[in-house]
Order: C-alpha cells, then structure tokens, then sequence
C-alpha cells in the first residue's frame, strides 16, 4: 500500500513539474514558436530578415532584440511605408508577431560576410518573459517573395 502512495506521489509531482516548462517559456504564460523565417540574399552590407513568431499562450510577450554572428540586427516597425527601429514589438498573446517584407522585419546592418542562396543565417531572439530562441534562418533569392506564410 505504501508503494503504491509513493508511485503515486511521484507521478504527481512529475505531471506537475512538466506543466511549469514551456517551449521557451521563462513564466509558463507564453508558448512561442517561430515559423516562415528567410533572408533574401543581400546585394549590400545590409540584409533584412522575415519570420513569424507565434504564442499559443495566454500571456502576451515582446520581441526585445536579436544578435547574430553575421553583422548588427536591430528590430524594425514599418508605419505608412516609413520604417523604423524600435526597441520592442508586441506577441499577443494566443496570436502572432509576423515580420514580412514591406511591415515589420529585421534589419541586418553591418554584414561581415554576405550570405548566399542556400546559406542559412543563426539569429537568437529574445524577449520579455520568454526564454532566448535560436533560429537558423535560410537564405533565398534575392527577389524571394513567399507565396504563402506572410
């Protein structure tokens, strides 16, 4: 009887330990997973960066910055066709962040190399309560233009 109460026991407080982690989730409040990223293959020094970040959580996050071992990034909001660089951008909650061509993005400054076609580039992204994710974003033409995703 008394094997049974600790078998019990312990599966408890495992499904418990088990709900308190999240994918990439710092407070178990946001559940963020990144999709639809690419780089259309720069012709300068400077590249910009596309992705979806989704949160199937009930907790809203920010997107507060991005490296790279390719050059800078720096987050940028795109508003009536003049772009920006802001320190964070908003992840609703049980909704999605998407960075498209034309709207918001990434802006790679500063390139130390410039990435091919079929390269693929690591950004790690970082936010306000949820953990760092890393992202290896391929690199595409450089008139890509995703027919689906964005």
């Amino acid at each position: 009887m008394r094997r049974l109460a600790v078998a019990a026991l312990a599966a408890a407080s495992a499904l418990t330990l088990a709900g308190c982690g999240g994918s990439g989730s710092g407070d178990g409040g946001a559940d963020l997973s990144v999709g639809s990223a690419y780089m259309p293959q720069p012709v300068s020094d400077m590249a910009a960066g596309f992705l979806t970040i989704t949160n199937d959580g009930d907790t809203a996050d920010r997107l507060t910055s991005v490296t790279s071992d390719v050059g800078e990034v720096t987050v940028h909001e795109t508003v009536d066709g003049a772009m920006r660089q802001v320190e964070a951008l908003d992840i609703p909650a049980n909704g999605s962040l998407v960075l498209e061509s034309g709207g918001n993005h990434l802006m790679f400054e500063q390139l130390k190399q410039r990435p091919k076609q079929g390269q693929k580039v690591s950004v790690e992204l970082r936010f306000d309560h949820s953990d760092p994710v890393t992202v290896e974003i391929p690199v595409k033409p450089a008139t890509y233009n995703p027919k689906t995703g964005h």
